[in-house]
C-alpha cells in the first residue's frame, strides 16, 4: 500500500500511469532548470535511465521515487499524482494514447512522435480528429436482444459469487478506514472527506443535464451533483456510486455488457460504504441469534433506503450469515425491474433468459402488497410454489414518478430467523409455468372474452437499439456545454 503525502512508501500504487508519471517528472525537472545529467548526479542515476522514466518506458523502483522527490523538493505525493502537469502534456498523453487505439490503427499511418517544436494547437487538432473518429466508429452499444442477454449473463455471475465481491468490499473499507470512519450512519462530513481523499471537489448544481445522475469533470477534478432524491438514489448515495467507478479503476466501458458491470459494481460499492460489512455483519448476527432478522432494521440503523437495506442483505447473507435468498423490485403492475437470487425462485424469463421486463405473478409478494389495506407498511407473506415454499417480506418505496415494490425473500426453513415469520398471509402460485395468473378465471374470461378491446401502452422503446455511445442515453453536447459553463466557475 502506498501512503501518498509522506517520504516512504512501501509498493508503488497499482494503477500508476507511466506516461502521466514521465510528463510530471520532466515537466518538475524542466521547471527547476535542471538537466537530464543535473537531476542525475543529484539522484545517483545514468541521464539515459532517467530519459527512460521520462518517456514513460520504465516504471521507477521505489529506491529512487523518494531521491526524485528530494531532489525536486517536492512530495512523493506531488511526484506520483494522475493529473498531467500542464495542458501541453495532457495534449502529448492523448495523442499518445490515442495512436495506441485500435481505431487509430485502422488508419495505418505512421507512429508521430511528438517534438518540442510542434505547436500545442497542432496536437489540440489531432486530438480533436481523433476524437471525432472515435465518436464515428461507435455503434449502438446494444440491440434489446443484446442487452437483455448481457444483463442475463451478468445476473448468472452474481448468482455464483452468491452476489458477493470481496475486493469491492475491501476498497469501501480502506475507503472509510482512511476518512475515520468509527460506526453508525455515515455522516456527510465523512463523505465529503473521501471525495478530498481521492483528489475530488464536490459541487452542487441546479442545471445538471437531464440524462445523468451526475457528472465528472476529470481535468479539474469536479464531480456535479444535483440536490434531489430519486428514489433510493438519493444525492450520497449517487455520490458514492460516481466516486466508485473512479475507486474501482473503471475505464470508459467497452461494451454494453461493460457498462452494467460497472454499474453493478459501482453500486455495489456505495452499500458497502454506507452499510460497512465490518459493522453489519455482527449486527446482523446477533438479529439472527435473536430471530429477529429484518431489512427495516438495517435501513434505520445505517439511514439509507428500504431498496438499498434489501439488496445489502443480499450481498451478505449467504457469504456470512450461511442463508439463500432472493431479491426483487417490480411496479404495480408487476413488471420486474430488478432482481436476484441463490434459493431456487423460478423467475418468468424471456427467450433470451432475461427477467427485467417481464411480469411476475399476481400472487407474489411483490404484487400483493400493493392490495395491502396499507400499501406502505410491512407486508409479510407465505407463497406456495412448484418448488416449495417462500417466505417473503415486501415494501412499497414511495417515489416522486412510481411507486415500487422491493421484495427479500428465503426459503420456508429459513423464515424462523426472521421478524413477521408468524404472518398468516399466503398463497398459492403455479407460475410461472402455470396459468395461476396467466389467463384470467374461467367466469371473468366467459363473460367478457371476445367483448373487450383495450388500448396497450405502446412501449415503444422496446423496439429500439440503446443509444449510440460508451454511457447509453447520456446526451454527449448537454454534458459538455455544461463543462464550459462551469469550468471557469
Amino acid at each position: 500500500m502506498a501512503y501518498f503525502g509522506t517520504e516512504e512508501i512501501s509498493t508503488l500504487p497499482g494503477e500508476l500511469d507511466l506516461v502521466t508519471f514521465g510528463q510530471r517528472l520532466r515537466h518538475l525537472r524542466r521547471s527547476r532548470g535542471m538537466t537530464l545529467s543535473d537531476l542525475g548526479e543529484r539522484v545517483g542515476r545514468a541521464p539515459s535511465q532517467l530519459s527512460l522514466l521520462e518517456n514513460g518506458k520504465r516504471e521507477p523502483k521505489l529506491s529512487l521515487l523518494t531521491s526524485l522527490a528530494k531532489a525536486l523538493e517536492v512530495s512523493v505525493e506531488e511526484l506520483l499524482s494522475r493529473q498531467p502537469p500542464s495542458r501541453r502534456a495532457q495534449l502529448e498523453i492523448a495523442v499518445e494514447e490515442a495512436q495506441r487505439d485500435p481505431v487509430y490503427q485502422t488508419l495505418n499511418l505512421p507512429h508521430l512522435k511528438v517534438g518540442k517544436r510542434v505547436p500545442n494547437d497542432v496536437l489540440e487538432h489531432i486530438v480533436g480528429l481523433y476524437d471525432e473518429l472515435r465518436r464515428r466508429s461507435v455503434k449502438p452499444t446494444a440491440t434489446p436482444e443484446e442487452a437483455r442477454r448481457a444483463n442475463a449473463d451478468l445476473r448468472r455471475q452474481m448468482r455464483e459469487r452468491d452476489n458477493y465481491f470481496p475486493a469491492i468490499e475491501k476498497a469501501a473499507q480502506e475507503t472509510l478506514d482512511a476518512v475515520g470512519y468509527r460506526g453508525g450512519a455515515l455522516s456527510q462530513g465523512l463523505i465529503l472527506a473521501m471525495v478530498s481523499h481521492y483528489g475530488f471537489t464536490l459541487r452542487y448544481v441546479q442545471d445538471l443535464p437531464r440524462s445523468v445522475r451526475s457528472l465528472t469533470d476529470t481535468r479539474n477534478r469536479r464531480l456535479y451533483l444535483k440536490r434531489e432524491s430519486l428514489g433510493m438514489h438519493t444525492p450520497r448515495t449517487i455520490l458514492l456510486q460516481t466516486l466508485g467507478h473512479f475507486v474501482l479503476g473503471h475505464a470508459q466501458p467497452r461494451d454494453f455488457a461493460d457498462f452494467l458491470r460497472q454499474r453493478v459494481e459501482a453500486n455495489y460499492f456505495a452499500a458497502a460504504v454506507l452499510i460497512p460489512e465490518a459493522a453489519a455483519v455482527p449486527f446482523l448476527t446477533d438479529a439472527k441469534q435473536a430471530r429477529d432478522l429484518s431489512v427495516e432494521d438495517l435501513r434505520d440503523v445505517y439511514a439509507v433506503s428500504y431498496e438499498m437495506a434489501a439488496h445489502r442483505f443480499t450481498n451478505l447473507a449467504t457469504r456470512h450469515l450461511d442463508l439463500v435468498c432472493h431479491f426483487i423490485r417490480n411496479d404495480e403492475t408487476g413488471i420486474i425491474y430488478k432482481a436476484y437470487q441463490n434459493d431456487g425462485l423460478v423467475f418468468p424469463t424471456d427467450d433470451t433468459g432475461a427477467i427485467e421486463g417481464q411480469r411476475m405473478c399476481r400472487y407474489w409478494s411483490g404484487r400483493q402488497v400493493f392490495a395491502s389495506p396499507d400499501r406502505y407498511s410491512i407486508y409479510y407473506q407465505y407463497t406456495d410454489k412448484p418448488n416449495g415454499t417462500h417466505w417473503c417480506v415486501a415494501h412499497v418505496d414511495p417515489s416522486r414518478e412510481r411507486n415500487f415494490a422491493i421484495t427479500l425473500g428465503v426459503p420456508y426453513k429459513e423464515s424462523r430467523w426472521f421478524r413477521g415469520r408468524e404472518t398468516t398471509h399466503r398463497t398459492k402460485s403455479q407460475c410461472p409455468g402455470g396459468e395461476c395468473c396467466v389467463r384470467p378465471p374461467s367466469d371473468l374470461a366467459s363473460r367478457w372474452e371476445g367483448n373487450v378491446w383495450p388500448s396497450a401502452r405502446a412501449h415503444s422503446h422496446v423496439l429500439a437499439a440503446l443509444p449510440a455511445g460508451p454511457f447509453p442515453g447520456v446526451d454527449e453536447t448537454d454534458v459538455y456545454t455544461f463543462l464550459e459553463r462551469h469550468e471557469m466557475r
